[in-house]
C-alpha cells in the first residue's frame, strides 16, 4: 500500500555550479561544471518521498512569475501533488545560487522576497488527517506550526526538519513534533550546546518529541525512551552533499508512514542521503527506492 506523506515548506530554483574549491576571498572563478533544478527543503524532500516510492503532496508558496510555474512544473514531473500550492501576486519566487566543491561540500547564496506572504490561513487543515505523515521545513513557521499540531491531533507521524532559524522559532516547532531531526548547525543553534549529545539531551528536556541529529558522515544519533542511539552512515565518495539532508527527511519521514520504527528509518534514511552525495546536481540525484532496498539488504548481510 502506497504510503502519503505531506511535505509543507520551501520551494526554490536552484543553479548549482561545480568547481574545485570554494573561493574564500572575493575573485573570479570559471565553474567545471553546472544544472539548474529546483531546490528547497520541504520541496526536495517531496521529490525523495515521490522517489522512494510513496505518494508525495508539497504545500507551500511560490511567485507568480515565470519561476513559480517552474518549480511546480518541475515537482509535478516528479509526481509530486502541487495541487495546494499558493501563486503569490507580485512576488518573485525564491531562488539560490549555489557553488559545489570536488568534495561535495557547498556555499549557498538564496533569495527569499519579502512579499513572500507568511499567512497560513488559508491551508486546508482538515486534509491533514488523510496523510500517513507529515514533515514540515524550518522557512515558514506559521505554515509548519498548523500542519504539525493537525498531525499530532490527527495521531500521524509529525516530523520537523531542524535546519538553522530564529532559536525562539526552532524550540517552538520542536514541541508540536513527534520527531525533531536537526542539522548539526540547527541542533547547535537551538540548543546552545557545541557538542552533539548535549545539544540532543538539552532539547530532550524541552520536547516530548524524539529528538536527533544528522551528522553526515559520521550518521545519526537520537534520544529515544531516555537514551542515546546510534545510526551509522555508509562510507561514500561524496560528490555533492546539496539537498542530502533534505533528501534524509523525506526517507525518514516515508519510513515512519510505512510503519518503521525509529531505528529502520534512521538507516533507511541515512543511505538514501548517501546515495545522493554521489551525485552531481542537487536534488537530480535522489536515489530511486530499488537502489536504497538493495543498499539495505546488502547493509544486513555484512
Amino acid at each position: 500500500m502506497t504510503r502519503r506523506v505531506l511535505c509543507l515548506g520551501m520551494s526554490a530554483l536552484d543553479a548549482i555550479y561545480q568547481l574545485p574549491v570554494i573561493p574564500t576571498v572575493p575573485t573570479k572563478v570559471l565553474a567545471t561544471g553546472f544544472t539548474e533544478c529546483g531546490g528547497g527543503m520541504a520541496a526536495n524532500a517531496s521529490v525523495a518521498v515521490a522517489r522512494l516510492a510513496g505518494a508525495a503532496a508539497y504545500w507551500g508558496r511560490v511567485g507568480d512569475d515565470a519561476l513559480g510555474t517552474r518549480i511546480c512544473a518541475e515537482l509535478a514531473d516528479e509526481g509530486v501533488d502541487v495541487s495546494c500550492v499558493r501563486r503569490v501576486p507580485g512576488c518573485v519566487s525564491p531562488s539560490a545560487a549555489i557553488l559545489v566543491a570536488d568534495d561535495g561540500e557547498r556555499l549557498i547564496c538564496a533569495y527569499n522576497d519579502p512579499k513572500l506572504d507568511h499567512d497560513a490561513t488559508w491551508l486546508p487543515l482538515h486534509e491533514v488527517a488523510t496523510y500517513d505523515a507529515v514533515l514540515a521545513d524550518v522557512r515558514w513557521p506559521d505554515g509548519a506550526m498548523r500542519v504539525l499540531d493537525a498531525a499530532q491531533a490527527a495521531g500521524i507521524p509529525a516530523v520537523l526538519d531542524g535546519d538553522i532559524g530564529p532559536r525562539d522559532v526552532l524550540q517552538d516547532l520542536a514541541t508540536r513534533a513527534t520527531h525533531a531531526i536537526f542539522s548539526e548547525t540547527g541542533l547547535r543553534q537551538v540548543s546552545g550546546e557545541h557538542d552533539a549529545d548535549a545539544g540532543l539531551r538539552a532539547m530532550a528536556a524541552h520536547t516530548r518529541a524524539i529528538v536527533g541529529v544528522t551528522l553526515g558522515a559520521q550518521g545519526t544519533r537520537w534520544i529515544e525512551d531516555a537514551r542515546m542511539h546510534v545510526a551509522a552512515a555508509p562510507h561514500v565518495q561524496a560528490v555533492d552533499t546539496l539537498a542530502a539532508g533534505d533528501v534524509f527527511h523525506g526517507a525518514f519521514t516515508l519510513a515512519l508512514a510505512e510503519g518503521a520504527g525509529t531505528a529502520h528509518a534512521m538507516r533507511f534514511a541515512n543511505i538514501a542521503a548517501a546515495l545522493k552525495c554521489t551525485r552531481f546536481g542537487g536534488r537530480r540525484g535522489t536515489p530511486s527506492r530499488a537502489e536504497v532496498d538493495a543498499q539495505m539488504r546488502a547493509a544486513a548481510q555484512q
